[in-house]
């Protein structure tokens, strides 16, 4: 008599264990807790908002939470005190002053960097990349004091363009290692097929590889933005006293009054808006660059 043969493993005719783990998170009770942790991750940022448009008496006394039960103490007039604030905006302008330049330069010369060490062959393209990705270790901190040095006895010291150069610098190790990798995928018979239609290579990074690496450029743009506009320790060093960025000056308002909070609430919501509006601004390009280096 013929024994019935029992379920291997692998057998199809049962769900998989990913299979059961993948539905059961698609349900409701899921999606129900990955909203309360947002929630729950919001909850600062939504009292930051909420406490930007409370006056200084009724911040002092009460909780930002007590204004769904009194909406009367809302006012809009923190901001018309943070707009004539001039220490607070010259700040927020030099920091603009600082993020653009630096944002701006570290995504181009990384991209010009990334497509020479991904398709450029010169005398040690690999060795010169081990260096980049080498710098990447290395701290900020450690270069503080030599830097400064150095800075000093340029005569940009406590500069604009010494907070530029400064960040430049730092951020295009981690630029140049991420267009390169990216890069480096794009199919090489793209690259000769234009090649072969007569394109030259400053045609052929301009047409072709920047379209292509668009996701990923504005990944590192993103990345760059936040780091440069959110920075305080280099600011705090190489900026201009008397023309500091926003996160300096908010600092030092806390130290000089500390008893304007309705300035210090709404300056510090305006300093963290910027960054998030570009950040949804570029979300889709972000999105597209993190699945695209997972995948490849």
């Amino acid at each position: 008599m013929a024994k019935t043969a029992g379920p291997e493993a692998g057998d199809s005719r049962g769900p998989s264990v990913i299979s059961r783990l993948s539905a059961r998170a698609s349900g409701g009770v899921v999606q129900v807790v990955l909203v309360l942790i947002a929630l729950f991750w919001l909850m600062p940022t939504v009292g930051l908002l909420i406490s930007s448009f409370r006056g200084p008496t009724d911040i002092a006394e009460t909780g930002w939470w007590t204004v769904f039960s009194r909406p009367a103490q809302l006012t809009a007039e923190n901001y018309a005190n943070l707009l004539t604030n001039e220490t607070v905006m010259g700040s927020l302008w030099t920091t603009v002053a600082i993020t653009v330049p630096s944002t701006l330069l570290v995504v181009v010369i990384g991209a010009l960097a990334g497509y020479a060490f991904a398709w450029l062959d010169f005398p040690g393209r690999d060795w010169w990349f081990m260096v980049v990705v080498g710098l990447l270790v290395v701290p900020v901190q450690v270069a503080l004091i030599p830097v400064s040095r150095l800075f000093n006895t340029l005569g940009i010291f406590q500069t604009l363009v010494g907070v530029v150069l400064f960040h430049v610098a730092f951020g295009l190790p981690f630029a140049v290692f991420l267009l390169r990798n990216f890069f480096a995928e794009i199919p090489r018979e793209l690259l000769e097929a234009a090649r072969l239609d007569g394109a030259g290579e400053i045609r052929l990074f301009a047409r072709v590889v920047l379209p292509l690496g668009g996701p990923a450029i504005a990944s590192l743009g993103i990345f760059q933005f936040l780091w440069v506009w959110n920075d305080m320790l280099v600011a705090l060093i190489f900026a201009d006293p008397g023309a500091p960025p926003i996160t300096v000056a908010l600092q030092q308002q806390v130290r000089q009054f500390g008893n304007n909070i309705d300035v210090l609430a709404s300056g510090a919501f305006l300093s963290m808006v910027i960054p998030l509006a570009v950040f949804f601004a570029f979300q889709r390009q972000f999105v597209n660059g993190v699945m695209a280096g997972a995948v490849k």
